[in-house]
């Protein structure tokens, strides 16, 4: 039987379409039962959703540099000193 963090591993493939008869069998029966992963199912959809209608904006490319330096830094740095 196919559990919860079972299926939040694999959630995405399953909206995707990309699972097996058997794996997404799995799922729905799941879901059926879970009325916990059928609001998770439901949240990835509606995020996929949005960020499909946001796929058109384009960072600044400064921005993104300095983005980068300072989640590179914060990670070479964890202590934050």
């Amino acid at each position: 039987m196919l559990m919860c963090r079972d299926l939040a591993r694999i959630a995405s493939d399953y909206i995707d379409g990309k699972l097996g008869t058997t794996d997404t069998l799995s799922v729905k029966m799941h879901l059926l039962m879970c009325r916990h992963c059928r609001s998770f199912i439901g949240n990835l959809r509606e995020s996929i959703q949005l960020m499909k209608g946001h796929s058109d904006y384009r960072m600044d490319e400064d921005y993104a540099r300095r983005l980068d330096r300072a989640v590179e830094e914060a990670l070479n740095n964890p202590g934050g000193s």
